[in-house]
């Protein structure tokens, strides 16, 4: 795929500073303080200035689709993040943190059978991005997984990592009208829905073509 060319400075990772980085919490997340400065837009160096940023690493996202019988399969789960809304039960796509020594395409298979109870997939790569880079180093893999979905549904999850996740399989048109209707609250499935909005009939078509 080639990028599109965008009226961008050309700054890069080498025009920061890290004067100094200090660890201020290791938990289930890990905080650090950094002490910086970076070039400027219009030339020269800023001030130095703090700022503090959750240490979360590689993450990978996966939305399950059916082509053939045209079902979507999302998780649904307690999320702490969430308890200022009405429910912090809230519908997502398959997720999970990248290990040291894992690509996402592996986490992405991993995280299917422990969520889903899923397995032999095809993946296929929808894109990258940052959640929060204010404020997190978190970056996302987004990855659509191809299968047979009818009779799939299901509560999963590892009990040592206190999770009770139920699999939900829905009719597409179902889930597209909850997405226009605005009843999806997270990033990544989101970006994952809208991305099957676009793909959807390429998707179906590829399945009646094979």
């Amino acid at each position: 795929m080639s990028l599109i060319s965008l009226p961008c400075a050309p700054f890069t990772g080498a025009d920061v500073e890290v004067e100094n980085r200090e660890s201020m919490y290791r938990g289930f997340l890990r905080i650090e303080k950094l002490t910086l400065r970076h070039r400027l837009f219009a030339g020269g160096w800023s001030r130095s200035f703090t700022r503090e940023v959750v240490i979360r690493g590689a993450a990978v996202g996966v939305l399950l689709y059916d082509p053939e019988n045209d079902l979507v399969g999302l998780v649904e789960q307690f999320r702490v993040g969430a308890l200022a809304e009405n429910s912090p039960w809230c519908l997502e796509v398959v997720a999970g943190m990248v290990e040291t020594g894992e690509t996402p395409e592996a986490v992405a298979l991993r995280e299917l059978v422990e969520e889903a109870g899923v397995e032999n997939v095809a993946l296929e790569f929808i894109c990258q991005y940052f959640p929060s880079p204010g404020g997190t180093d978190e970056r996302m893999h987004l990855f659509c997984a191809q299968c047979n979905l009818q009779n799939r549904e299901g509560v999963f999850g590892l009990d040592d990592e206190n999770e009770d996740i139920r699999f939900h399989v829905l009719p597409a048109d179902q889930v597209m009208a909850a997405l226009t209707g605005g009843q999806f609250n997270n990033a990544a499935v989101l970006i994952c829905l809208l991305w099957l909005s676009l793909n959807r009939q390429r998707l179906q078509q590829a399945v009646g073509a094979a």
